[in-house]
Order: C-alpha cells, then structure tokens, then sequence
C-alpha cells in the first residue's frame, strides 16, 4: 500500500555494475553444472552393489518409529524437511521444525500466512492487513519476504498473496536460517510443500469465509498407465471476498496442475505450476495521534481508512512452477535436481493515509496528528514485476568410517532475483480523520515517486554431515559459501548512482546430541546467517549517504534444548539466544540522516511445547518468553526494546470428539500475545491481549462419500484490541484485532 514499505523491500543492495553484462534472465554456466556435479559425485555411489540398499530397507524397517496420528485440532508433525535433515526423526533432531499438514490449517481455519500465528507460539504478526501480502516474525524477528520464504525447498519471493489451496504442508524452521538458506532474516524460514500426485482423490469444497465471502475449490488426481508410472493431480479455487470490512469486496482463483512419471523403481520425474490472482482493495492501519496511543474499545475495526471514490483496489497475480529429478542411486544414495521459476506482476494501489504535515515545522512522518487527522496520499504503483529463477542440486547417502555412522548432503543453489518497478505516485490529496469522516477528495496521482529495481545473482554451495558415533551421542556440522551479487537503482535516472554488492560470505552450523532415554534427546546448536543493506531514501526519510551499499554482517545463534517422543505424547523445551547487527538513521556531522549499521539486537528467550492425545481428548500448546533488547547503539537506543515483540505468547489448543453416533470434534483454542512496544523509544506500549477461536468438525459417510462439515467462530466474545503494532520505514501502525467472525464449510471425498 504504502511506498515506504515498498522501499524496504526493493531495496537492499544488489549486483555489482559488471553484472549488466550477464543475462539475467538465464542461469549461467555455474549453475547448469549442478548436473555435472551430480552425475560426478554419485558415479561411485552406483558402482556400489544393490543388495546394501535393501540391507538398509530392511534395517529402516526396524528402526523407524511408527506413524503416531494425533487428533488434536493443531496437530503438527515435529518433523519437518526444511530443516535439512532428511528423515531424521522429530525427537533427534537438534533443530525447532514442524510441519502443518492442510487438515490442520482448514480445522484451524487458517485462510493465508498471517493465520498461520495462532498455531505456534514463536510465530506474531509483522504487518498483517486485509487486501494485501503477508509478513510474519519468528523468535522476535521479522522475516524478509524476499528471502524467508521456500516453496519446495527452493526460494520464492512472497510478496504475494499466497494460496494455500494446493499446499498440502507449511513448514516452519524456527532460528537462524543460515542451515538452510544464504542471505535471509534471522527469525526462521517457512516453507510450502505443494500437492503431489498420491492415488485417487476426488474432493470438492465450498464454504463461506467470514462476512458475506463465499468460495468453492476441487482437489482431483489419479495414477494412470502400467503400474501407475504417471500420476496427476489438479486444484482449482475460486472465492468472492466480501468480509466484514467497509470497501474490501474482491476475488481471488487458483489453478494448479502436478503430474509425476516413474521411470524405473528409484527414479521419479516432477512438475507442477499453479496460477493464482488476488484483487481486493487493502486496509491501511491506524497509528499513533501524535504521542497518545488511540483507544481500541472505540475503534471500529471494520473501518477502512483507504475509502475514496478514485481508491483502486490491489492486484497480485503470479505463476510459479516446478521440475524435479529424483533418482536413487543404490547403496544409501540419492541425488534430486530441481529447477523453479517464478513471475510476479502486481498493482499496488490505495488512499494511503500517512503521517501530519501540520505537527511541527516540517511536520511528523511516522505517525498521525495529535487531533486524529492525518495526511491522505494517492498511491499507485502499477506494473510492479518480480522474477525469482533457482536451480537446485542435491547429492546425499550415508557411509560409515569404522563403527561411527555419517549421513551426508552435499547442495549446490544457484538463484537470481529480479524485481523491476515503474515510478509510483505518491501524491498528497488532502486531510483525513482516523474516525473515518473526511470528504471525498478528487484523483491526484502523478508517477513523482522513484521507486527502486532490484537484479541479484546468488549461488551457494553447502555440504552437511549428521554424524552418528554411539546409541547416544549424534553430532551435526554444516557450512554454505554464498558469493552474492546484487545491484539496486531508482527508477528515474539521475537522482542518484546504482548501488551494488559483490561479496562472498561462509556460515557454519554446528550441533551436538545425547539420547538420554529412549526417543528423548539433549541438544546443543550454534549456528550463524547473514544479510545485506542498502541505504535508500523513503519519502519520510531521506538519507545523505543514499545509495550505499553496507557490508555484510553476520547474525549468529545458540540454542539449546531437549525434546521427547512417545506414542501419544510429544514435548519439548528449548533456550534461544540470538544476536543480529541492526543498521538504521542516524544523525551525521552535517545535519543530515545515514542509513548505516547502529549496533545490534540480542534476542534471548525460552519455548516450550506439548501435543498429547488421551483418549477422546487432544491437547497442543505452546509457548515463548522473550527478552529483546538494542545494545551498542549510536542512536540512543542502549537497553531499549525493538518495537512490535511481544514479551510472551501462548497458544493453546483442545479438542473433544465424539464417536458416535456421528463423529463430532468440539475444539477451543486460546491465543494471547503480551505486552509489546511501539515506538523506539519505548513511551508507549500496546496492552496484551486474549482471543478465543472455537470450532465443529463433524463427519459422515453418505451414499460412498464421505462428509466432512466445519463451523469455526473466530474470536468469540469480540474482543476489541491492537493486535500489533510494526514499523516499516520509520512509520508507525496499529492494526486491531478482527471482529467475530464465522466461517463455515463442506468437504465431499468421492
């Protein structure tokens, strides 16, 4: 909606000058030789006999731990493949990773990302609003929709819109990413695992999705041909968007397609692409008037501040895709080539209201006048696109030297980035009231504001070996080169030079194992990550070293935990630390503003989380304390909190079934995030806050079909509150919790 959030994320540096000489819309030399090494690394492995892959068969048979279901209704496999441990069991993994399957997320009425925050306690909102892209935070930590983000373990750009109706998992790595990614946040990652071709599925879906939305989607696949080698699936959807919020009607749809071939026993080809558009006008936050925070109780959060005749809703539509190789090799080896693409293009459109040209000599950028008015802008920034290729290859299998056991992995990551805007309008239109009585003002858009194109080139090299030396004692170690080229520009010519980056940066990860009873572990991990930045003026906040490029700096994190499993019961607790250089203004000898790296955050907390099933009863809880804090700062900001983290969360979960004589699943969940921030200064601080979902899932079989009927009411008794408070660019928002909200559905398998 708003450009400054635009700069924040187009532009971190980018490629050096030289790049422009290198196609950016191909993969270069050092990518396609993935395959060759592939095919040079696992030479050997096939030469090795056949009949010791199926002695491990048969050894997996009697080590791996059975499939323990658990229905309570926030159910979550702690394993999760994102976490770079291939099969390793949830239990003796020395990392925090759960996977949410799509039975969960409908059963938790989870609609898109944002919602993925009632469900763990690690994850809060970062800046979560209707008509527009998601942003979470893990441990603290906001996660870069440029980086943070996977899709079948490939990176994606998720400044999107997200559909969920093709994902059959969403899985979460909570911590230091640099285990699994180059340049990316500190918080953790999210990944999204598309839905495979798995025998016959015939399901059709409608439902209503809180106010006057409505939707329907099918889910249909099938195996065909000699011994089933080809597999395909298809997900359509389609929803009318009308919630319960002033000027939001929209539609969104879905079509995605995923077939598989089977070679021969051991090789498997992928593909799969999957359309999406979203249109629906976006929801600009509250803020601050002037230093008084306003009150939620009188605040209606169906109130919709971008409410002008000329107001043109937001469009996001995006076509993404996959080809996978897996092939095993024999003898413990296994090799998977993947190659991703995918295109972006979006209109960003609103009646932004931003800041208060009348408080002040220069008036006040990062919140709204202390009388409730505020400065309304015509923003538009039409024809944004966004391109992200990535060529993965993979190489793993196990060997052992004398009695100690190694699993190894050994990746070679090549990506390249594109994000190409027009100028955008950013054009004053008049004065506005947070109680939403101003006057209808006529259009004003002028494209006056550069915007900023970003081109980047990655390629990471990594190598992982999970050491097994005893019944008891495991070790993990990890280290992924990134050489990293970026080069950012305005989009007008002429106000500034390009900035770029060429740098190449090594992150290691370590960690240690003790069984101490049977599927219970102890464990120790460090690990670092990193990430770059660029100095780029918003309209708030011009900068006078504008553009330059920062050196990197690295995050780095301890953790240590322990966690158990048993047949329906699962635990864990951890302590986290987390410390990450923060750049940010600060006043130079002229007068002016830098943009330059201002000490650093230190994230220190504790999680805890249960899932346990007792008969007809489930339960799942979770829960996080964290002491955040600024260190070493120029700015003054020693001892302070960063803004927008929560103090502590809990999330909790249960549920009651019925067997009969209909199967019926009563669930309750209760959501509440403490006391949090929300400015730098820490003057003033969002109240915590409690909010309580509960739901119905009932199911028949009805003439060979089965049924499967959900009713879920969010936040029950409407409570009214600012769920968050984030500050992108140095503008401050407040966003209130939705109000009660019913959403229902019908599920038919066929």
């Amino acid at each position: 909606m708003a450009p400054t959030r635009r700069l924040r994320s187009c532009t971190t540096v980018s490629c050096t000058p030289s790049l422009s000489s290198c196609p950016a819309q191909r993969l270069s030399a050092p990518a396609w030789a993935a395959s060759l090494l592939i095919g040079l690394m696992s030479a050997q492995a096939m030469a090795q006999t056949q009949a010791a892959a199926q002695a491990k068969a048969t050894d997996d048979a009697a080590t791996t731990l059975p499939t323990v279901t658990v229905v309570a209704p926030a159910a979550r496999e702690a394993r999760a493949g994102i976490s770079g441990l291939a099969d390793t069991p949830a239990w003796n993994a020395p990392v925090q990773a759960v996977r949410l399957t799509q039975d969960v997320l409908k059963d938790q009425q989870v609609q898109r990302l944002a919602d993925l925050v009632k469900l763990d306690a690690s994850v809060s909102d970062a800046y979560n609003t209707t008509g527009y892209w998601d942003y979470l935070s893990m441990r603290g930590f906001t996660l870069d929709n440029a980086y943070n983000y996977r899709r079948e373990g490939l990176p994606i750009n998720a400044e999107t819109r997200i559909a969920l109706d093709n994902k059959a998992a969403v899985e979460l790595l909570k911590g230091t990413s640099g285990i699994q990614a180059g340049v990316s946040a500190p918080g953790g990652l999210v990944n999204l695992i598309v839905k495979r071709p798995e025998g016959r599925v015939r399901t059709a879906e409608i439902g209503f999705t809180g106010g006057s939305s409505v939707m329907a989607a099918v889910d249909i696949g099938d195996r065909f041909g000699t011994d089933q080698r080809f597999g395909l699936r298809v997900n359509a959807a389609a929803e009318r968007l009308d919630p319960n919020i002033d000027n939001t009607k929209g539609h969104r749809r879905l079509l995605a397609l995923a077939a598989d071939w089977v070679i021969a026993p051991g090789s498997v080809i992928e593909a799969e692409i999957e359309h999406s558009l979203y249109r629906q006008p976006s929801v600009p936050g509250a803020s601050l008037l002037g230093s008084a925070l306003p009150s939620a109780s009188s605040f209606d959060p169906s109130r919709n501040l971008n409410n002008q005749p000329w107001a043109l809703p937001v469009q996001m539509a995006g076509n993404t895709g996959t080809l996978r190789w897996k092939q095993d090799w024999g003898t413990n080896w296994q090799s998977v080539l993947t190659y991703g693409e995918q295109h972006l293009r979006s209109d960003d459109r609103a009646a932004f209201p931003s800041g208060c040209s009348k408080d002040g000599l220069f008036g006040v950028y990062d919140r709204y006048c202390g009388d409730s008015t505020f400065d309304l802008y015509d923003y538009r920034s039409e024809g944004e696109r966004r391109t992200t290729r990535a060529l993965n290859a993979q190489l793993s299998g196990e060997l052992s030297t004398g009695t100690i056991k190694h699993a190894l992995r050994i990746g070679l990551l090549r990506s390249i980035h594109t994000t190409d805007l027009n100028t955008a309008a950013f054009t004053y239109a008049g004065e506005g009231n947070i109680n939403g009585s101003y006057g209808a003002y006529p259009a004003t858009a002028k494209p006056d504001f550069a915007n900023t194109d970003r081109h980047e080139r990655s390629t990471e090299l990594s190598i992982s070996d999970s050491i097994t030396f005893s019944e008891q004692w495991s070790a993990w170690a990890g280290l992924r080169h990134t050489w990293l080229k970026r080069r950012v520009a305005l989009t007008e010519p002429g106000i500034a030079d390009p900035a770029s980056l060429d740098q190449q940066v090594t992150t290691p990860w370590l960690a240690v194992g003790y069984t101490l009873a049977p599927r219970t572990q102890l464990y120790a991990s460090w690990g670092e990550g990193f990430e770059a930045r660029t100095a780029m003026s918003t309209p708030s906040v011009p900068y006078a070293n504008a553009p330059q490029a920062l050196p990197v700096h690295k995050s780095r994190q301890i953790e240590m935990g322990i966690k158990a499993q048993r047949d329906h019961l699962q635990w864990g607790a951890n302590l986290f630390r987390i410390e990450r250089p923060e750049a940010g203004p600060v006043s130079n000898v002229g007068g002016g503003t830098d943009y330059v790296f201002d000490g650093h955050s230190l994230h220190q907390g504790a999680e805890g989380f249960v899932q346990t099933q007792l008969g007809a009863w489930g339960f799942t809880g979770s829960a996080m304390v964290i002491d955040a804090k600024r260190r070493d700062t120029q700015s003054g900001l020693d001892g302070k909190r960063p803004v927008n983290v929560p103090e502590h969360t809990l999330k909790l979960s249960g549920s009651y079934r019925w067997a009969a004589p209909l199967p019926i699943t009563a669930q309750a969940d209760l959501v509440h995030e403490g006391r949090r921030w929300v400015d730098p200064d820490n003057t003033v601080r969002l109240p915590s806050w409690t909010r309580v979902d509960v739901g119905l899932k009932a199911q028949q079989r009805v003439d060979g079909s089965n049924l499967t009927w959900r009713l879920g009411v969010a936040n029950l008794f409407d409570k009214r509150a600012w769920r968050e408070a984030p500050t992108l660019t140095g503008h401050i928002y407040l966003f209130p919790l939705a109000e009660r909200t019913v959403t229902g559905s019908l599920q038919v398998d066929f």
